[in-house]
């Protein structure tokens, strides 16, 4: 399996760290952030990897080379305009072949067993599968609703989120729109943790051309259509870093009870 690890994004909630600082280079525990994404592909068995860039390339490049110190090998996708969350895929699907593949945030701390994620994947013949977990703060995120078989049914998209986030209404934009009030009572809700495996057909769905959203103009229309998009929920430990209240918070956090993160255990013992 290969994978992307999205990273091209300005990380303008992290300003001003990020003027001079690629959001995918911030520290935590005195490790960049897209260490952590990095380290779990390579535990979970991952051995090529695309990073895509555009905000400060230069230094994001320098500082991972050719992947030697992550343990995998690195494809470089610059991108001279940014392409969206989704766009980055296109100019890549040579890279992927013929094989499921990841795309990850650069920002997530997950304790994901790569493995077991694959096996629940392959055993559901999905065309996607995204990894899911019950919200801290269900008014500021998407919400994502399965059934009783982990098949997501209905994919709620955020409309605003600075409204939200000021405890305004929050407001969605559903795919699919259609659903039953019965049917849509026995759905349970979740949050996206920024990690899911797709398979090679899904190019097949993908808008003719970036920049596009790998949430609203791939996945969420998936769903609303009938394809099979699983969603395999998540119980261990999840960080993601939105803005700079969470990266503290985050730093704080490590350096009073640093998280046993399995990935990063195997490191240590080499």
């Amino acid at each position: 399996m290969k994978a992307l690890v999205l990273s091209a994004g300005r990380g303008e909630r992290l300003l001003p760290l990020t003027e001079t600082v690629p959001k995918p280079l911030v520290e935590v525990n005195g490790r960049p952030l897209i260490h952590y994404p990095l380290r779990m592909l390579a535990h979970g068995g991952v051995t090529e990897v695309a990073i895509n860039t555009h905000h400060l390339a230069g230094a994001l490049e320098s500082a991972l080379g050719r992947g030697d110190a992550v343990g995998m090998r690195i494809t470089w996708a610059p991108e001279t305009v940014l392409l969206g969350t989704g766009g980055p895929l296109v100019g890549l699907r040579g890279f992927f072949g013929d094989e499921t593949f990841a795309v990850l945030n650069c920002d997530t701390i997950i304790d994901l067993d790569l493995r077991a994620l694959g096996e629940f994947h392959r055993a559901r013949g999905g065309l996607a599968t995204l990894v899911l977990r019950s919200p801290d703060h269900r008014a500021i995120y998407s919400r994502v609703e399965i059934d009783a078989e982990a098949r997501i049914r209905r994919m709620r998209l955020l409309r605003g989120r600075a409204a939200a986030e000021s405890r305004g209404p929050a407001e969605f934009d559903d795919y699919a729109p259609a659903l039953s009030t019965d049917e849509a009572a026995r759905l349970s809700s979740y949050m996206y943790c920024g990690v899911m495996l797709c398979e090679p057909a899904v190019f097949e769905l993908m808008p003719a051309s970036p920049p596009f959203s790998l949430t609203a103009d791939l996945l969420a229309p998936m769903v609303a259509q009938g394809f099979a998009v699983f969603g395999h929920v998540h119980a261990g430990f999840f960080r993601t870093v939105d803005d700079l209240k969470s990266l503290e918070a985050l730093r704080r956090e490590f350096t009073a009870a640093p998280p046993r993160l399995p990935f990063l255990d195997r490191v240590r013992n080499r």
